[in-house]
């Protein structure tokens, strides 16, 4: 099995792209945050004395996408054309799912700026809540789809593109 993050000297190295012919690239990735119903009618009903809890998440992981290469090591800057993030709420179970979309046209993948931007998003939440509910929790950040690059597309199982949310995923 070869590395292709470390030289033959087993140094970390930046993977060198730029041979790779840029093409539009896409990720999608989902984190979900669960607390209690009440909390997230709160946020619903903008009532969080923190102010607006999804605006500012939904700033804070478009930010984030666009801070990846400071956040993980070896990852390459990228101009990204554009960075979405969207809230899926439920509010009887209190579970928000967290989606954030990537887009840019590179030579290498958009799949850390979209998971770093749906973590963030979902850290913010926490953040702007924990004073309400100290049992908030984050879970299952996860890739559910990218298209793009030599390695082609990629749909995670059971998710469903043509509805954003992924078939309840």
């Amino acid at each position: 099995m070869s590395f292709n993050h470390f030289d033959e000297n087993g140094q970390a190295i930046m993977v060198d792209v730029s041979g790779k012919q840029p093409t539009l690239r896409t990720a999608r990735a989902r984190g979900v945050v669960r607390m209690k119903p009440e909390t997230l009618q709160a946020i619903l009903d903008g009532c969080m004395s923190k102010g607006d809890v999804l605006g500012v998440s939904r700033l804070a992981g478009i930010s984030a996408a666009k801070k990846t290469p400071e956040l993980i090591p070896l990852s390459h800057p990228l101009a990204i054309h554009h960075a979405a993030v969207d809230f899926f709420p439920v509010p009887a179970t209190g579970e928000v799912s967290v989606i954030a979309t990537v887009r840019a046209f590179e030579r290498t993948g958009v799949e850390m700026e979209a998971m770093v931007a749906a973590s963030v998003a979902a850290l913010t939440i926490y953040d702007m809540c924990k004073g309400s509910d100290k049992g908030i929790s984050i879970g299952e950040v996860c890739l559910l789809y990218k298209e793009g690059g030599k390695s082609g597309t990629y749909r995670r199982e059971g998710y469903d593109t043509d509805s954003e949310e992924g078939s309840g995923l």
